[in-house]
């Protein structure tokens, strides 16, 4: 069995989508796309990787400690219990939230292979996301650095992303 650990990294500040986003209340606990914020439906797309062999934990939430108790409430509406909340006095950029989400993982003794995403996008397919997560996940058991990406293409001047 794979035991995974999701790191959900959602430290921003609310400035870049201003005024809809605000310090008190960023862009990943918006609903800009569907019922759920973008914090939400990364826990839960997260939590659907679990499958046969793949066996997710609670996740690590990374965030400021402004934000910790709208992180544990969507959690707790999407039903998804809180594995451990990190919190930054400061924000310091992906590689610090990473290095202490490792650490919390590896607490206990274990070695989990860690699925870290940022709380702040949106995914399109669902479903392909899980597939190439899992595949993904596996390749990780070898000891390998898994990065998913996409490819930008131009579309009637707007930048537009496809799975790569």
């Amino acid at each position: 069995m794979i035991q995974v650990t999701p790191v959900i990294l959602c430290g921003g500040s609310g400035t870049r989508l201003w005024p809809l986003s605000r310090t008190g209340f960023p862009k990943q606990f918006l609903c800009l796309t569907g019922s759920e914020s973008l914090f939400k439906q990364a826990a839960l797309r997260l939590n659907h990787l679990s499958n046969a062999d793949i066996e997710v934990s609670n996740p690590v939430i990374v965030t400021g400690e402004d934000h910790r108790f709208l992180a544990a409430e969507q959690l707790r509406e999407a039903g998804i219990e809180l594995g451990c909340a990190l919190l930054e006095p400061t924000g310091r950029n992906t590689a610090p939230a990473l290095t202490l989400a490792a650490l919390a993982a590896m607490a206990g003794g274990t070695d989990p292979v860690l699925v870290v995403t940022p709380a702040d996008q949106t995914v399109a397919n669902p479903a392909a996301f899980t597939v190439a997560m899992q595949g993904a996940i596996h390749e990780a058991t070898t000891d390998a650095i898994v990065i998913l990406g996409v490819t930008p293409i131009w579309l009637a001047g707007l930048v537009t992303w496809t799975p790569s």
